[in-house]
């Protein structure tokens, strides 16, 4: 079987929601465009509020399992990302818009429980703000995937990874020996740079939102915590599902 991407997914909010693209450009040094544009901050968030920071900062689905049952669709047109989740129902939302945040806020309140910190505003970063400071991607292989469902002994969701770019037609674990090489995804070359350790957010369901595995015990029984790889473009250019993968021999 010949590798191919097969998935190409963005995150507008971080952690509060997901969208498949059909197709996107990459550019050398930046991350997938439009992926974790803005982030919603809490109250014990310690930060000046300028650039990237720290995830704990941050509304996250380590904290609140019910977050990973959010989709969106943004339109970077319009401003507006359109989330949508099976308790809260829909919500439009146009971060840099006037009382934007107080209608977020009220729209979580069924899913962010009052016993966390408490939401305080919404921050943005035109290079995104992933749980990485450098300007990367994650990929993931299908193939590692199907691993851990075997492992686990059920079918599991690939959104509990949270990736960018997916990749079938690869074995197992193969993605974890690419550290320090180039893989190429039809003209766009990619330098994978390290192995992407995991949280607890990876056992929430993300069609629930409710907590059903401890996906860290099922990694752990291949002695690390670890799924995906980071990876910085160094030739940019448009990729799409179906565009063939060249990865190291």
């Amino acid at each position: 079987m010949t590798a191919a991407l097969t998935h190409v997914f963005r995150h507008p909010v971080k952690s509060l929601g997901r969208e498949a693209l059909d197709r996107v450009t990459l550019a050398p040094g930046a991350r997938l465009p439009g992926d974790r544009l803005w982030a919603v901050a809490h109250e014990r968030a310690k930060f000046d509020g300028g650039g990237w920071a720290k995830c704990a900062n941050f509304l996250r689905c380590t904290h609140e399992a019910g977050l990973m049952a959010i989709t969106a669709r943004f339109d970077a047109a319009a401003g507006v990302v359109e989330l949508a989740h099976p308790v809260a129902g829909r919500h439009a939302l146009a971060p840099e818009a006037p009382g934007a945040f107080e209608a977020l806020r009220d729209w979580l309140a069924p899913v962010w429980s009052a016993d966390l910190p408490a939401p305080t505003g919404i921050h943005s970063h035109a290079d995104g703000l992933t749980d990485n400071p450098n300007p990367w991607l994650s990929v993931h292989n299908l193939a590692t995937h199907r691993a851990v469902e075997a492992q686990a002994g059920r079918d599991l969701s690939i959104h509990r990874w949270r990736g960018n770019l997916w990749i079938d037609g690869l074995e197992p674990w193969q993605e974890f020996g690419w550290i320090g090489q180039e893989i190429r995804i039809g003209a766009v070359r990619l330098k994978v740079t390290d192995r992407i350790g995991r949280c607890k957010a990876t056992g929430a369901n993300p069609e629930t939102g409710a907590r059903d595995i401890d996906m860290l015990a099922v990694l752990r029984s291949w002695g690390h915590q670890d799924f995906g790889v980071f990876a910085e473009v160094v030739a940019g250019g448009e990729i799409a599902p179906g565009d063939p993968v060249e990865v190291p021999a």
